[in-house]
């Protein structure tokens, strides 16, 4: 495991941020820290780089415990974005590429490099105020890769960005994560999840609900639920299904009909096609997985209702 969080623990006033959480992040994945605004996900995350410390509990990076040195082996994109506007941009870059341990040379070399992948050449040196959203962007982002982190951690990173330039960090995201960068990714989107994170973690009102594999966690949601495109007559399609099934919704798919049917009990696909087949053509029939957003909402939900029965008992 490059993170092991171990029992975390964070009290602020009469507010609990963070009730006992533990999470293990996998060498080497894209890993998916997802909750509701408040969870308490931007806790941990200030913990994990040490901006804030637990109550309680403990985080171990490659198996030692956190220690202050570790920040150098770890690389920050908060939600909240901080660039000097009156500094150049070419100034600014070096400066944090310096706090982060390069040197000035090294600094300039690997900026080069970066700025000239992200078409940002002729911007060296105008003021960051002069730089749209997007670009100053780019400019945090290419200060939290520069110094080769084993551990990424990027809160919100595709903010403010349009659809190109999100692909272009996506696809620079999956670059580094095939060198050997892991890389915990905290946000909203849940499209991004699909196409990124191979695990995941659930935080809502400040405890760990649900993680694992994310096509684990998708097997696990299934709703034995197929989509089935045929041809032929809507109601017999009807009849053909007995009380092993449920009829979800049906209607008209271009020149087929398209169908969604729940399978119950313990039938199975070849008995549910076996009672269809002698009444219409099943052109396809797909199992309908269950996305991520859908999982997220459920298991909020499941949880936020769980949480009040507890309060009102």
């Amino acid at each position: 495991m490059i993170l092991s969080i171990n029992k975390v623990t964070k009290q602020y006033a009469a507010h609990k941020a963070l009730d006992d959480v533990s999470i293990e992040v996998p060498k080497g994945s894209v890993f998916g820290l997802l909750g509701p605004n408040g969870a308490g996900k931007t806790s941990l995350i200030r913990i994990i780089n040490q901006i804030t410390a637990p109550d309680s509990g403990t985080i171990h990076l490659n198996g030692h415990k956190l220690h202050p040195d570790d920040i150098s082996r770890i690389g920050y994109l908060p939600e909240e974005r901080g660039l000097y506007k009156k500094m150049e941009v070419g100034e600014q870059a070096i400066y944090l590429a310096r706090l982060k341990g390069l040197s000035r040379p090294e600094a300039i070399t690997k900026l080069k490099y970066w700025f000239e992948k992200f078409e940002l050449k002729g911007w060296w040196k105008k003021k960051i105020e002069e730089l749209s959203k997007g670009m100053q962007q780019k400019i945090q982002f290419i200060i939290t890769v520069l110094h080769d982190p084993e551990l990424l951690i990027l809160d919100e990173p595709f903010t403010g960005f349009d659809p190109i330039n999100a692909n272009l960090i996506k696809d620079e995201l999956l670059r580094l994560n095939s060198e050997g960068s892991s890389i915990i990714l905290s946000t909203h989107r849940m499209e991004s999840v699909e196409e990124l994170c191979s695990h995941i973690a659930l935080i809502n009102k400040s405890k760990k609900v649900l993680d694992g594999e994310v096509k684990e966690i998708r097997k696990k949601f299934r709703s034995h639920t197929y989509e089935i495109e045929y041809s032929g007559n809507a109601i017999s399609f009807a009849n053909s299904l007995w009380a092993g099934y449920e009829l979800i919704d049906s209607g008209q798919h271009g020149e087929l009909n398209k169908a969604r049917v729940r399978m119950l009990n313990s039938t199975s696909t070849n008995e549910l096609l076996n009672a269809l087949l002698p009444n219409v053509e099943v052109h396809s029939f797909t199992e309908v997985i269950p996305g991520m957003s859908d999982i997220f909402i459920s298991v909020v939900s499941e949880s936020n209702d769980a949480g009040m029965e507890v309060g009102h008992e």
